[in-house]
């Protein structure tokens, strides 16, 4: 029998169950007659939300009718968010453009957002309510999450940093945007076989995402190659070339526990229809007919396409144009919506707009606003320099050289000709300024020019075209800070010193810890007797006075322990490889990279294995199992990070079917890894492996997530690990390895031959070369230890200088695993020890420090 039915809901009438149309026998919906297909946009309780839902199962249907099995569900669920997100993105909107606050505008090649259902519900304050109402309609809301798939729009960190940055400019009511580009394909699947990593391109777009909202009305031309064109008044004018489209799709982006909606704009290239050559297809030349689309396709294809080729240079710039000019050319529109035609004081520009350039991606955004302004809007150049250097911000995060970007002057100047004027006028006015104010640098100008004078390889160094045209550069760690003004950056610094902050990266708690682990956060909110902390991090401080009570104990390691059950499910599924949930969990998940030396981590695991085949039954018994976990891709044509994944694989398939070793010792690639997984993988770890060579990683912010959820954490002096290990405390930290200052110093004495191996080292790559662990060659990669990396410099990276205090730390780790006090103690107070790590508290000192906009709540 249907239960009594309310006569109405929020005023609109509700259908009782005589008038609900039956539905036929062959209907796979559940027998839920009593819930009707209301179109209601902002329903709050479980009935509201099961008739909005049951309406978009009807009524906006993307599968035949009378379906409803997990996958509809699933649209239809998102479907009924989104009609939520809409109406506060629409009084979002409207709110700003009543206020006309200064506004900051995000300008990101990635980011990685992550399954976008959960996150909704939870900063909505919905989560019971859709768990409710899917089960009135006959699903599990676990089970809808489940057929989401993750949005393919960026890759690792500085993504995801960039995703948990919107959250909390949500959260905390700025008045900001997200820009980034709309990946068809992402950056790559990844697939783990017996030849190691396989790519395929990325499906999450194979039917459509319920997220997005296409803007058919927010399109801007987009221009490539062409000619510069001298006026009669003096003016130049960009023509010819190709002209292209970008179109606007809008995913938003909800505030915690706020009606503030923000948006994440990412932009799809298109050609023109009045483009399509229909002679040519008519006369059977089709492909030449929709060659502009086809080149349009291409561009946002996937993310970050190879380079090797000058064809992938080009795609690589137009990438990063399209992004920057399709941006621009909305800020600037929304900057004159804004205001009345004839009172548009463009002295006004840096009052009303902060644009941040996420890395170096983002650099074509300076001279795309020098050429709005000048070519545009009729600006000369000392105004829109001024505007120019008083609106952009630059996030510098990475000190790698290969990161540092360089492009072709060749190349910029067949594609982007203005620009290249643009930038060229920039370095001779840079050289100008540093001859006239400061001659001592005069001779160390061709090191600090934007323009490389290299004539053989003339290059456009964008860094230092950063640089030399923000307001502000600012590292993403204190440690990271310091080196760019002490070594990369530290001619400019001593020029301009004010220049350059720092701004300690953070991640987002509700993503983080109060969504993926929510055993852990109810006794989070039990023992501080509040759930504030989920937007005051700094509150989980109050842990540290419970940090010896043997309740909590109890209660933490059961929260643990639930979460290591799940992950243990889903490795069996993804992998094929049962592992003990009782096992000390040991993760190592990031891009794949020798600097963050995976190769390291392996080397260990295989003296460990070595060691343990050496003990008898008796005294293996005494060994602490351990799963020890690796995920992150390596880039397609990265072959020696390939070569790291191949020997991870050939490792585990060695150790986890060797009978006597047994549950002691496995080895997991978790394969595709990406912010789902990561949700799994991260609380349910228990020690965290962030082992880069000092001095080399920006910040890292899987640090964070992983301390956040009361993991320990072995590595060097690097990054943000500097600074989280002085807010947990030096003893619930397992440091090792060279300091950054000593890097140098071991780096030459490696090559001068002024190093003598430990003998553990040797053992564990002679084990590889012992063929082991297959026929798989691996001289190359064992070659980066001697002398022949690709790097030019053997062992660049100290894996051989850093393993014997990383094999110490090792036997440490497993003495405190087996006295379960201290590490229960440890893991409390590294939670305790993260409320520095919000990105609500980065973001509150961005806004404060670099981009001066202030809360803009929507009523």
């Amino acid at each position: 029998m249907a239960p009594n039915l309310p006569a109405s809901v929020n005023g609109g009438t509700i259908a009782t169950e005589s008038q609900v149309e039956p539905l036929p026998e062959t209907t796979t919906l559940p027998p839920t007659r009593s819930v009707p297909a209301i179109a209601h946009p902002t329903p709050e309780d479980a009935f509201g939300v099961a008739a909005n839902i049951k309406y978009h199962a009807q009524y906006t249907p993307h599968f035949s009718p009378f379906k409803f099995d997990p996958e509809q569900a699933f649209y239809s669920t998102a479907e009924s968010v989104r009609d939520t997100l809409i109406q506060r993105w629409n009084d979002t909107y409207a709110h700003f453009h009543k206020i006309d606050p200064k506004q900051t505008y995000y300008i990101s090649m990635e980011y990685l957002q992550g399954r976008a259902l959960t996150n909704a519900i939870g900063n909505l304050n919905l989560t019971d309510a859709y768990a409710g109402a899917l089960s009135k309609l006959g699903h599990g809301l676990e089970i809808i999450m489940e057929q989401e798939r993750d949005a393919a729009l960026g890759n690792g960190g500085l993504g995801r940093l960039a995703s948990c940055f919107l959250d909390s400019l949500a959260t905390l009511n700025l008045p900001a945007w997200g820009y980034g580009l709309r990946y068809k394909y992402g950056l790559f699947a990844q697939r783990i076989t017996k030849k190691g990593q396989e790519e395929y391109a990325e499906d999450w777009l194979e039917k459509f995402s319920p997220w997005e909202i296409v803007r058919h009305d927010v399109v801007y031309p987009i221009r490539f190659f062409g000619k510069v064109q001298a006026e009669s008044d003096g003016s130049r004018k960009w023509v010819g070339g190709e002209v292209m489209q970008a179109l606007a799709y809008d995913v938003p982006i909800p505030g915690y526990m706020t009606k503030n909606t923000i948006s994440l704009r990412i932009w799809e290239a298109k050609a023109p229809p009045q483009d399509f050559d229909l002679y040519s297809f008519n006369s059977g030349e089709h492909e030449k007919a929709a060659i502009l689309q086809s080149k349009a396709n291409q561009i946002c294809a996937v993310l970050y396409p190879g380079d090797a080729t000058e064809d992938g240079k080009l795609l690589r710039l137009k990438q990063q144009y399209l992004l920057c000019s399709a941006s621009l050319q909305d800020i600037i529109a929304r900057f004159k919506e804004r205001r009345p035609k004839h009172a548009i004081k463009w002295t006004d520009f840096p009052n009303k707009v902060a644009v941040q350039m996420n890395d170096t991606h983002p650099t074509l955004a300076i001279p795309e606003l020098m050429r709005i302004l000048m070519d545009e809007e009729g600006l000369g150049w000392d105004e829109a320099w001024a505007i120019t250097g008083s609106t952009v911000a630059y996030t510098n995060h990475t000190v790698l050289p290969e990161a540092l970007e360089k492009w072709s002057q060749v190349v910029m100047a067949k594609l982007l000709p203005r620009h290249m004027e643009i930038i060229a006028e920039i370095d001779k006015q840079f050289c100008q300024m540093v001859k006239s104010s400061r001659p001592d640098l005069v001779s160390k100008l061709e090191q600090m020019r934007v323009l490389d004078s290299n004539p053989h390889k003339p290059l456009v160094r964008m860094a230092h075209l950063c640089v030399v045209s923000s307001h502000t550069v600012n590292g993403v760690a204190e440690l990271h800070s310091d080196i760019l003004k002490r070594e990369l950056f530290s001619d400019f610094c001593s020029l301009w010193p004010n220049k350059f902050q720092n701004k300690t990266n953070g991640v987002t708690p509700r993503r983080w810890l109060c969504f993926c682990s929510p055993e852990l956060s109810a006794i989070i909110t039990k023992w501080l007797q509040t759930d504030k902390w989920v937007t005051n991090l700094d509150l989980l401080a109050g842990l540290r006075q419970f940090a010896d009570d043997e309740q909590l104990h109890k209660e933490w390691e059961a929260a643990k322990f639930a979460n290591k059950v799940r992950l243990a499910e889903y490795l069996l599924k993804v992998t094929g490889v049962k592992v003990d949930p009782t096992s000390l969990f040991d993760t190592q998940v990031k891009r794949i990279h020798e600097y963050k030396r995976q190769f390291l981590n392996i080397l260990g695991v295989i003296y460990r294995y070595k060691k343990m085949k050496e003990m008898g039954p008796e005294e293996r018994k005494g060994v602490v199992p351990r799963v020890v976990m690796f995920g992150g891709k390596a880039f397609a044509t990265y072959a020696q990070a390939k070569r790291i994944v191949k020997l991870v694989t050939d490792v585990g398939s060695v150790v986890n079917n060797d009978p006597d070793i047994g549950n002691l010792l496995k080895v997991v690639f978790v394969p595709n890894y990406n912010v789902t997984a990561a949700e799994l993988i991260i609380p349910a770890s228990e020690l965290s492996q962030h082992i880069s060579t000092a001095g080399m990683e920006a910040s890292g912010t899987s640090n964070m997530k992983f301390a956040l959820n009361g993991c320990l954490i072995i590595g060097t002096l690097d990054g943000a690990n500097v600074e989280i290990r002085e807010e947990i405390g030096n003893q619930n930290f397992f440091l090792f390895g060279v300091q950054a200052d000593d890097v140098p110093r071991c780096r030459e004495e490696r090559m001068a031959g002024h190093f003598t191996p430990d003998p553990r080292f040797e053992e564990a790559k002679q084990m590889i070369r012992s063929k082991t662990f297959g026929d798989f060659d691996y001289e190359p990669l064992l070659d980066s230890l001697e002398g022949n990396s690709g790097y030019g410099r053997g062992d660049y990276f100290l894996v051989g200088v850093d393993f014997p205090s990383y094999i110490e730390a090792q036997k440490e780790i497993d003495i405190a695993y087996k006295d379960r006090r201290r590490w229960n103690h440890s893991s409390i107070l590294s939670t305790a020890g993260s409320g520095k790590f919000s990105s609500d508290r980065t973001i509150s000192q961005y806004a404060t420090d670099i981009w001066n906009i202030q809360e803009c709540r929507v009523p």
